[in-house]
């Protein structure tokens, strides 16, 4: 729904963002008051929705101002802008007074006429005379828009429906965020492994920047900070440091959307560059193989390209996704992990509100599921045995959307089945705290 807001608050005559306010999302009505001192046009605001991926189905608009009539026609000028509207429709001559009488009038809108002949056209429902109007009113008062999603708009932004949050938690979303704008993802990880005797704890802080420039293409960068300490029963130490920066480009190819859900499917591409912490701990200060002491660093190894297909469909209260992503990852210094394929699903239901009008407010219960089959690893230019794994967990969270252009989210994941080699560190859990900011 912060696509309607966003794409209608860049039309030159919309007040702030802030001020266009949805009224009902499920039957599609928003309400905004233009600027007084700027023409309006209903065929840029059909055009700016369609470009969001909706369809103006009808709009009315309430104007004051003054009538008059030019060959046989009527007209009403608004107060502040000036901007004149021809009153058109089988009512428009019943209902229209005197020329020069000041009114307020509330009627169908459209813009009529072929370019560069256009113009703008009411269907007047209702005329106030100035002397009942209220004395505050005046000029272009409102408009109300009564918008639905556009059919097979595969030239739609973000949202994923007018209920539904940015995107799941874990599960590459392919949605892009927001139309024509960004987002910054701030989050925490907080994860516990083990092998043997050698327990470790990391803390990973990991901000996201998002861009889109178009109603399919988003740009993305993701630079991860991690604190990792461990303890394998004589010695305890920690380091900190940076980890690879990763830099992905999304696609969004597919997109059907109908009212209150949508159906869109991505491709991604991202690199993660060999900007991380290689120093891993010595012998001395962590009783492990070299090959588990190279995994108490931040990174994976060095320059890895990443591909990913993500697809969602949403309709009511239920959202279902899933990614499948490959990762090739490269040796730095002679360490790196196995090349990985990792699939996700997503699966989400609105609890509340159960009565669902306006945008903000939602809670969201999140179930994700990831599969990892990771090959065998590297170390000093030859194949670390025992260094392959297959997993599979679990990892259930909540979403809280407290506004448009604000989430909360937090999710635990947890291990189903995991089948690894004696070199791998098995993941006891993996805490996810994040919020996430619309712009």
């Amino acid at each position: 729904m912060f696509n309607i807001q966003k794409a209608v608050s860049r039309l030159e005559y919309a007040p702030k963002l802030t001020e266009i306010e949805v009224t009902d999302i499920k039957k599609g009505l928003a309400v905004f008051t233009p600027k007084p001192d700027k023409t309006v046009s209903f065929a840029s605001l059909k055009n700016n929705l369609k470009q969001a991926g909706y369809t103006l189905a009808s709009a009315d608009i309430t104007i004051n101002g003054k009538l008059s009539q030019e060959s046989g026609k009527w007209f009403v000028a608004s107060e502040t802008s000036g901007q004149k509207f021809a009153l058109e429709g089988k009512n428009a001559a019943a209902i229209v007074g005197t020329t020069g009488d000041t009114v307020e009038i509330t009627g169908f809108w459209t813009t009529a006429g072929k370019a560069p002949a256009t113009y703008e056209s009411i269907d007047p429902q209702a005329i106030t005379p100035k002397a009942a109007v209220a004395p505050a009113i005046n000029g272009l008062t409102f408009i109300r828009a009564n918008f639905a999603p556009e059919q097979g708009a595969a030239a739609a932004s973000e949202n994923e429906s007018s209920s539904k949050p940015p995107a799941p938690i874990r599960t590459t979303s392919p949605g892009l965020t927001v139309f024509k704008g960004g987002a910054f993802t701030p989050r925490i990880y907080f994860v516990k492994q083990h092998l043997g005797g050698l327990d470790v704890w990391r803390q990973i802080g990991d901000l996201s920047l998002s861009y889109t420039p178009s109603p399919h293409v988003q740009f993305e960068l993701e630079v991860p900070f991690s604190r990792t300490s461990f303890d394998d029963g004589a010695n305890k130490d920690s380091s900190a440091g940076l980890g690879n920066i990763m830099f992905w480009t999304k696609y969004r190819f597919f997109r059907v959307v109908k009212t209150y859900g949508d159906r869109q499917a991505s491709a991604r591409f991202g690199v993660e560059l060999p900007t991380g912490k290689k120093t891993a701990p010595t012998a001395e200060e962590v009783d492990a193989r070299a090959f588990v002491r190279q995994q108490l660093t931040p990174i994976s190894g060095g320059f890895a390209p990443h591909f990913d297909i993500s697809f969602s469909q949403a309709g009511g209260r239920f959202i279902f996704g899933g990614n499948i992503e490959g990762v090739l990852r490269t040796e730095r210094d002679g360490f790196r992990m196995g090349h990985e394929l990792r699939l996700n699903t997503d699966l989400e239901y609105v609890l509340f509100p159960r009565n669902y009008k306006k945008p903000g407010g939602e809670l969201f219960a999140i179930l994700e599921s990831t599969f990892l089959t990771r090959s065998s690893g590297r170390l000093n230019g030859a194949v670390a045995p025992e260094s392959s794994s297959t997993e599979y967990y679990l990892s259930p969270g909540l979403q809280y959307a407290a506004h448009p252009r604000f989430v909360v989210e937090g999710s635990i994941q947890l291990p189903v089945f995991r089948n690894a080699g004696t070199q791998v560190l098995r993941t006891d859990y993996n805490l996810l705290l994040g919020v996430r900011y619309l712009f």
